[in-house]
């Protein structure tokens, strides 16, 4: 029988690692920029077109590479970060497989240059599907350059799988900025179709935030700093007043690398128990510094997964130093009766002594005096000089002046106030008083009322449920719901169909996003323009609208934008009218009447009638049933027991 395993090719092999390491084009992105943080560069630039489906190109001045380097980096498991197995135990660099350069070369087209600074010569390679079609010598700056062309040219099943521009652009963003943020040391600058999305100078953690959060972040954070001999935690935590119902600003660095800890989270979701609203998640920074031989990160190609030697004592010191932080700057309170908080010491000044006050008082000074025996100081002499300027005119007595506290009495008597009123009872006819009757006549429900009450009147039950009579029984309306399939079939209406009118503000709003949620309103700016929106000008980190929507208050326009973008970071579709719909269903949900909100009876005939007004009266924007009916046999069979 004949052998039927065999070795695969390299070129194969190489495809089906790339699979494991290259996703989209933001693992690019990632696995390139942090090469270039590896290498040493003190200034990396990030160029991209068509969210990195045509062109990505990291350019750093690091290092460089020799030319013997440059041709075996892409080679499989050829990398300069580790030489024995212990290595993976004392990493301090973010790249050690050696897979990436491989896996990227085998689905793209690749140009590397590079140049050491004490060479005078640079390399300039060209690499099209793991086939090396060039290598030249060039003259180039000090460090390198990687631009990735036509990104999976050769697997076109990949490349289809891809979602819209603006998405794959949203995770080219989150990669950039996770590393952005691990390194502040490190100038960055991302470009996307030619224009610059960021410039971020080199700072300390706290500023990098405010850069590529907007500036408004720089009042939402809290410091969070604790040493011990397990890990050293750094870093920043939001005000619980700033929690938003969307996940998108928590990063935890394990030195310098980003990961994701569920395990983690739950302590920082542990340290806030009774300090957020429901279903909101606050904003966190924060940087541990552990052992290296204490973790394992060779567990996911992707290596945001993170093993830990001892997660309990990681998870109990990560959320006492949180508690004790928010504690620390009053954001959190504190079970103590006696204490008040007014007197408290602020943290910056806890160990800084008292200062004398430099006013100087003037003892002397006496207002009352004559103008001629007061003593004469500057202070006083100008004080009295500015009461007495206005007084004198009024008369020529000296008391007068100096005192200026008396009140001219009026010689009026209080009953002048009353002279020439006409006696209004003399003028009213008793005729034309109709005077309420002792006897109550006639029954207390008239019966034409009760049945025309009966056939029209709706009731709200636990200021959730609207019932009306119907001819069958009675229809039960979830208010919320039905609310949803109202606001949806409107926003729709408005966005596809014609423009809706507006309210302006008198003062206009001004709101503050980070430059990944201003360019998705920028993107959606036409559709929400149609439901009422009126949007004056866009900024770098804010928005200013001055009209909005008839049937949106104004306090609720930041809740309804933060849970439009939170719904919009998942997967966009490209087409305009699925994108349409996801905006009315997002705002319908945002906008609805809440459960437990109570309702009159003019609110309730109103919601229901227009209910079944719409298309789809049955079921809410989300498929969920709006109303149930219990028919009068269904109601007689329970009574039947």
């Amino acid at each position: 029988m004949s052998s039927i395993i065999q070795l695969l090719p390299d070129h194969v092999a190489n495809q089906i690692a790339a699979g494991e390491v290259v996703q989209r084009p933001a693992s690019v992105v990632k696995e390139l920029i942090e090469n270039a943080v590896d290498a040493g560069a003190t200034e990396i630039k990030l160029i991209v077109k068509d969210a990195g489906k045509t062109l990505i190109q990291v350019i750093d001045n690091g290092k460089g590479m020799s030319v013997t380097d440059a041709r075996l980096c892409f080679e499989r498991h050829a990398t300069s970060k580790i030489r024995h197995a212990e290595d993976l135990f004392s990493l301090h660099t973010k790249g050690f497989r050696g897979e990436a350069l491989a896996s990227i070369a085998a689905i793209a087209h690749v140009e590397m240059k590079t140049k050491q600074d004490q060479e005078e010569l640079g390399t300039h390679i060209v690499v099209e599907g793991s086939k090396f079609v060039s290598q030249e010598v060039a003259v180039l700056p000090k460090g390198t350059s990687f631009s990735v062309k036509n990104l999976f040219f050769n697997i076109p099943a990949r490349r289809n799988f891809l979602k819209s521009d603006t998405v794959e652009f949203r995770h080219v963003i989150d990669e950039f900025e996770r590393v952005a943020l691990a390194h502040a040391n490190i100038h960055f600058v991302l470009f996307h179709n030619g224009s610059e999305m960021f410039n971020l100078p080199a700072s300390n953690f706290r500023q990098r935030i405010v850069n590529v959060f907007g500036g408004k972040t720089n009042e939402k954070l809290v410091p969070v700093k604790e040493s011990t001999e397990i890990v050293e935690i750094q870093g920043f935590v939001g005000k619980p007043e700033f929690a938003k119902k969307s996940r998108g600003e928590q990063f935890f660095f394990v030195n310098d690398r980003f990961i994701k800890s569920p395990y983690l989270h739950h302590a920082v979701m542990a340290a806030y128990e009774g300090l957020l609203k429901d279903g909101c998640q606050p904003s966190y920074f924060l940087y541990l510094d552990l052992p290296p031989h204490t973790i394992d990160i060779n567990i996911h190609p992707t290596k945001t997964e993170i093993k830990f030697d001892d997660e309990q004592a990681l998870y109990a010191i990560l959320r006492s130093s949180i508690k004790h932080s928010l504690g620390q700057f009053n954001v959190a309170p504190v079970l103590d009766f006696e204490r008040d908080a007014t007197l408290d010491t602020p943290y910056d000044y806890s160990g800084k002594d008292a200062e004398t006050p430099l006013i100087q008082v003037d003892a002397n000074f006496n207002p009352f005096l004559e103008e001629d025996t007061k003593p004469v100081t500057n202070f006083s002499a100008s004080f009295s000089g500015n009461m007495t300027s206005g007084t004198r005119s009024a008369g020529s007595n000296p008391s007068f002046s100096a005192g200026g506290y008396k009140k001219e009495t009026s010689g009026q008597n209080w009953e002048s106030l009353y002279v020439g009123l006409k006696q209004a009872t003399e003028e009213v006819e008793i005729g034309e008083i109709q005077l309420e009757s002792e006897e109550v006549t006639g029954s207390l429900f008239d019966e034409h009322t009760i049945d025309e009450v009966s056939n029209n009147r709706t009731y709200q039950i636990h200021k959730k449920y609207i019932v009306s009579p119907i001819k069958s029984g009675m229809l039960i309306v979830d208010q919320r719901r039905a609310h949803q399939r109202i606001l949806y079939e409107q926003f729709l209406t408005n966005i596809t169909v014609h423009q809706a009118s507006s309210q302006q503000l008198l003062f206009p709003l001004e709101l503050y996003f980070s430059k990944a949620e201003l360019a998705i309103i920028t993107e959606l700016k036409p559709s929400l323009e149609s439901t009422g929106f009126v949007f004056e000008a866009f900024h770098d980190d804010r928005v200013t609208i001055s009209g909005l929507p008839v049937n949106v208050a104004e306090s609720e326009v930041t809740i309804l934008l933060e849970e439009l973008i939170g719904d919009l970071q998942g997967e966009l579709p490209e087409n305009s009218f699925s994108q349409c719909d996801r905006i009315a269903k997002s705002m319908a949900r945002s906008l609805a009447v809440k459960t437990g909100t109570y309702l009159t009876e003019h609110e309730q005939e109103t919601m229901v009638n227009t209910l079944f007004a719409c298309k789809e009266p049955n079921v809410s924007p989300f498929l969920k049933p709006t109303f149930i009916t219990m028919r009068v046999e269904d109601i007689d069979k329970r009574f039947a027991l």
